[in-house]
């Protein structure tokens, strides 16, 4: 383990904190990239314009010619959070926009049965609705056959995703969709490139919204307000674990202020509830370890249409219901993956005789679940810090892999070497560079491994292959204050714009294990005593000790007390 320490440049520190910005903050922004007290602002107006994302206008004019003359949409969802948030925000906007609730459908494909993304089959699926326009969220860029499937029966093809595009031959190809929404596609000059499946349906609606204005829909006065759709753009936005740069970061700030005014949709209340967390406290971690996971269960283990249902209805009961569904399937997703990491562990294992992981690991047992191997691939690569593939054996008979990478190592880039090294082992793939997703028949398992290795093997080095954690270095004793934690809690830190991590080194006073694998201790830190927590660790500490940790408030008799939750011991 290395623990490293951000660069700070003074002047932007000084900078930010001139302009009024807490002292720490303005510290801790400016090791992030902020260079001036403009770049925080987070209001709806700094969002980047609709117009500037290629696809929108042409999207804008179909919707609303359907709206218009009262045609029927269908929306083709995905099987995850980012998924089933862009579909209820489809639905949802389109509803705000004028169209008629009995002219609106959506169809989500089972993880097991239909696989990913706008199949044949799916439209098939969707047909059953009498459709005149399919609109895709979150999935169809590499669609080839649905879109063709679909414009042969006679659909209008409206796609918005923002996955990478498919390649044959080293050359991207695009479906031939009426539409395609997408900063990812060729030729897009969208300055976001990280928006989620969510982020761009809402802009689609955004550039619907315009268009309707123009047609003389309603005027700017009176037009409707998609704002209160941004509750669900910050939870799948979070939950996808995208990029936040300066644009997702205004998403997901409107979005929080919005929840912690106890303004949002009746299932994300809901959802709160069941979490047991409190949305006048909300903030990115309840989107990414609290909501996202169990809406994510239902994709894993059950059916998305749960999730979907419940940020879709407006019924405080029956979202309550529902929450509590999924609250349930996401308890049994935990101890479906508790029981398959235990096995992916042991054969973890065997691969590491000395002791030190391969380059990369590639793993399958015939009783691994589909549904969970994308989180078993995380928790995996998080043990060993190697880009990691986990498989199991679909409904198919093929093996569905999920993998997860390290920094310095692009995942999809590395499927496609081995598809152009070892023709036809891969039957699909596709992904981004921290996670991906191929199918592989079981006979070619052990030559995707090995090749999969191999690349690792040329593309890693020493540097790559150890574990870094980066910091804020040291925390002077006065930010040790729970109004301290509060400000810190307010602020938007996700995915590339980490939340606060501090590197001190503490005397040991006293450790002890509770609640049977987490070590609790207490520290002296600048000459104070202090409460600290290892979650999931075990092993004692020596007397004196470099720990990186984060702060939170635990309550005490009523009493909001910092507590050091420690990430790692350099």
């Amino acid at each position: 383990m290395r623990i490293i320490t951000r660069d700070v440049p003074p002047r932007a520190a000084w900078a930010l904190e001139q302009a009024g910005v807490h002292p720490l903050l303005a510290r801790l922004y400016a090791a992030r990239g902020i260079r001036s007290a403009d770049e925080l602002d987070d209001s709806l107006a700094r969002l980047l314009p609709p117009e500037q994302l290629k696809g929108t206008a042409e999207a804008a004019a179909c919707l609303a010619d359907a709206l218009t003359a009262g045609q029927r949409i269908c929306v083709v969802a995905d099987y995850d959070c980012d998924g089933a948030t862009a579909c209820a925000v489809a639905l949802r906007g389109l509803k705000l926009l004028g169209a008629r609730p009995d002219t609106l459908g959506y169809v989500v494909p089972d993880r097991a049965v239909h696989g990913y993304g706008l199949t044949p089959a799916i439209v098939e699926l969707a047909l059953a609705q009498r459709p005149d326009v399919l609109v895709t969220v979150d999935n169809g860029i590499a669609s080839l056959e649905g879109v063709a499937h679909a414009r042969a029966r006679g659909l209008r093809v409206v796609v918005t995703d923002h996955h990478l595009p498919a390649q044959v031959q080293g050359q991207v190809v695009l479906p031939e969709a009426d539409v395609i929404v997408n900063p990812n596609q060729p030729g897009c000059p969208f300055e976001s490139k990280h928006l989620a499946g969510v982020g761009v349906m809402f802009y689609v609606l955004l550039a619907l919204r315009a268009e309707l204005r123009r047609r003389g829909a309603f005027d700017r006065a009176a037009q409707p307000r998609l704002d209160s759709l941004l509750d669900l753009v910050a939870l799948g936005t979070v939950a996808d674990v995208v990029k936040l740069d300066a644009n997702n970061r205004r998403l997901v700030a409107q979005g929080l202020k919005r929840i912690r005014a106890g303004r949002m949709q009746p299932g994300v209340a809901a959802l709160f509830a069941a979490a047991g967390r409190r949305p006048e406290r909300a903030g990115a971690f309840d989107f990414g370890f609290a909501l996202g996971p169990r809406i994510n269960a239902a994709g894993r283990l059950a059916d998305m249409t749960l999730g979907i249902e419940c940020l879709l209805t407006d019924d405080p009961g029956r979202a309550t219901e529902l929450a509590q569904q999924l609250d349930g399937i996401n308890r049994e997703r935990r101890g479906v993956e508790a029981g398959m990491r235990e096995q992916a562990e042991a054969l973890l294992e065997r691969l590491m005789p000395q002791g030190e992981p391969p380059p990369a690991i590639a793993l399958y047992d015939p009783e691994f679940h589909e549904g969970v191997v994308g989180i078993v691939a995380s928790r995996l690569k998080d043990r060993v810090h190697r880009p990691t593939f986990v498989f199991a054996r679909g409904q198919d008979g093929l093996l569905k892999g999920s993998g997860r990478s390290i920094p310095g190592f692009h995942l999809r880039d590395a499927l496609d070497l081995v598809s152009k090294r070892h023709p036809g082992v891969l039957r699909k793939f596709g992904g981004h560079a921290m996670a991906a997703g191929c199918t592989v028949a079981q006979a070619d398992f052990v030559t995707f491994a090995q090749a999969f290795v191999t690349v690792a093997s040329e593309w890693l080095d020493d540097t790559l292959l150890a574990r870094t954690v980066a910091t804020d270095g040291p925390l002077e004793p006065q930010w040790f204050a729970p109004e301290v934690v509060q400000i810190l809690d307010q602020e938007v830190w996700g995915q590339a714009f980490e939340a606060p991590l501090f590197c001190d080194e503490v005397e040991v006073v006293s450790q002890r294990i509770v609640g049977e694998r987490h070590l609790k201790l207490s520290v002296r830190h600048a000459g104070q005593l202090r409460d600290a927590i290892w979650f999931g660790r075990c092993d004692p500490l020596p007397e004196r000790s470099r720990l990186a940790y984060r702060l939170s408030l635990d309550e005490f008799n009523g009493q909001p007390r910092v507590q050091m939750v420690v990430e790692a011991q350099g």
